[in-house]
């Protein structure tokens, strides 16, 4: 059975040639994607772009971006000025509908139940994001055949009647899509004659977000690792925290780095050797993950699940999910890998960073020693983040200190708000885990938006509890519009250039180079 995942840098050549399989017509007109395009999809929204795949095949895929058409919603447009020359680099998330610029799907595979799947999974992503729409031009596959006998307006009428079928059209009605009007020249098409409709797909869930009131609540927590007898155990300090969040009506709650390592504390896996351990936590990630999902869907709040040791491409890794509330999940790879981590479990650090769109805040997660390195959460406001989550572990005050510091620069540096949430609490049956020192704290930058020494809430130091506070994203863009300081307009980039070269970002750097495909603007 087919299931549908977000797409990697490493599906893209396939993909490119999948489109060209799909679309012979539009290939020779050479209005088919490149890898250079897909791989800035995938560094602008990995979200909205999705493959199918059944037995490690991929049998189709969308791409999609965000966008706003502003006070006409319905206004003629082209494919090459929707989405930037097939770039995507107008990509907006604070734009209220979901573009839909591709689907596809492998000929042999047609008529498999691919397609309403690809389409079901962008209206989910349309419902988690709290978008208000889906819209899409769409080809009018059958018109070119018609043409001397009815217009545009006419075709799809006789669509809609079922007087005729249209191998593109007919199928989008059954998924729930409305013709709203007819696109002229909006791509080069043979068959449709550069014809296509404009559909929309009206979200039944949404909820309007009153723009000029951007608050976020976060909560904080002070995780107090002690001995337990079982994963049972664990999941009630855990859900305790996570009701409690739910109960102030938090959007997100932040546990700390390896939190999860509490369950090495079970009588049968006391003392193991670091190693060994930390080897027996990676095989609980999927009891761990059921876990974080089904508060998160219960709760309806978005948790940010500190850190957990995972299998991933041979690797052992230090990793953060966030899970979303409708229990959808995406991961985080720690990058920076601390000498302790390296000789005591043998950790390898992730290659990707990426920014987590949400309906409430544009997010991304630096994981403990990762504040230290200014270059990643750089990466990360240049990618429009927002809040930067910081989940850490640290054995004294001196760790816990650089953290801290650095949170608060990158806090500054970046104008972000930096969340930070610790472990408290001794494990002294656990190798490489017996003694901790945290106090959460929020960080916001410096001016006259926000506190005055530029802490937005912080903790008592190594006391359990939960730290709540509210964030407005608005004084974020006012500051850095207009703050006393503006680090982020003033930076000197005839001096100093900053690259990447992270897994979701290769190919990327030189995109404004290449030539975008061959559509009318």
């Amino acid at each position: 059975m087919a299931s549908i995942r977000e797409a990697t840098h490493d599906d893209l050549p396939y993909l490119v040639e999948l489109n060209k399989i799909c679309f012979p017509a539009m290939a020779e007109e050479n209005v088919v994607w490149t890898i250079p395009q897909l791989s800035n999809h995938l560094r602008l929204f990995p979200q909205g772009q999705l493959v199918a795949e059944e037995d490690g095949k991929i049998l189709g895929a969308v791409s999609s971006l965000i966008v706003d058409l502003g006070a006409d919603a319905y206004r003629q447009h082209t494919y090459a000025g929707i989405t930037d020359g097939g770039f995507f680099h107008n990509h907006n998330p604070e734009g209220d509908s979901l573009y839909g610029a591709d689907v596809y799907v492998h000929p042999e595979a047609r008529g498999k139940g691919i397609g309403h799947l690809l389409y079901q999974a962008r209206r989910d992503l349309c419902k988690r994001l709290n978008l208000r729409r889906i819209i899409a031009g769409g080809r009018i596959h059958g018109f070119a055949d018609h043409k001397d006998k009815l217009t545009p307006d006419a075709y799809i009428r006789e669509v809609e009647n079922g007087a005729i079928k249209d191998l593109v059209l007919s199928f989008q009605l059954r998924e729930g899509f409305i013709v709203r009007g007819v696109l002229k020249n909006y791509i080069q098409d043979p068959k449709s004659l550069n014809h296509a409709t404009f559909l929309e797909w009206l979200n039944p869930d949404y909820q309007p977000v009153e723009k000029d009131d951007r608050k976020v609540r976060v909560s904080c927590v002070q995780y107090q690792v002690r001995g337990i007898n079982s994963f049972n155990a664990f999941a009630e300090q855990v859900e305790y925290f996570v009701e409690t969040a739910s109960d102030y009506r938090s959007d997100f709650v932040v546990f700390p780095e390896f939190f999860s390592v509490q369950l090495l504390s079970q009588k049968p896996l006391r003392q193991l050797p670091s190693v060994e351990g930390i080897r027996k936590l990676s095989e609980m990630t999927k009891p761990f993950m059921e876990l974080m999902s089904r508060l998160a869907q219960d709760y309806g709040l978005h948790i940010v699940a500190g850190s957990h040791p995972m299998e991933i491409d041979g690797t052992l890794q230090n990793v953060c999910p966030i899970f979303f509330p409708d229990g959808s999940n995406t991961l985080q790879p720690k990058l920076h890998i601390t000498p302790s981590e390296k000789r005591y479990w043998g950790i390898s650090g992730g290659n990707d960073l990426r920014v987590i769109s949400t309906p409430k805040a544009r997010v991304g997660v630096l994981i403990c020693y990762d504040s230290e390195f200014p270059e990643a959460a750089r990466h990360l406001a240049d990618q429009g983040a927002e809040i930067i989550f910081v989940p850490y572990c640290t054995d004294d005050r001196h760790g816990f200190l650089r953290v801290r510091y650095c949170s608060q620069a990158r806090a500054i540096e970046n104008q972000v708000y930096v969340v930070t949430a610790g472990i408290i609490g001794n494990l002294p049956n656990v190798p490489a885990m017996d003694i901790h020192y945290g106090r959460a704290a929020v960080f916001s930058p410096s001016d006259f938006e926000f506190a005055r020494d530029g802490i937005q809430a912080e903790a008592d130091s190594n006391v359990e509890m939960l730290l709540v506070t509210d964030l407005d994203i608005n004084d974020l863009y006012r500051s850095r519009a207009a703050g006393s300081v503006t680090p982020r307009l003033d930076r000197r980039n005839d001096l100093f250039q900053f690259s990447t070269s992270l897994k979701s970002d290769r190919s990327s750097r030189s995109l404004d180079d290449r030539p975008p495909m061959d559509l009318p603007i």
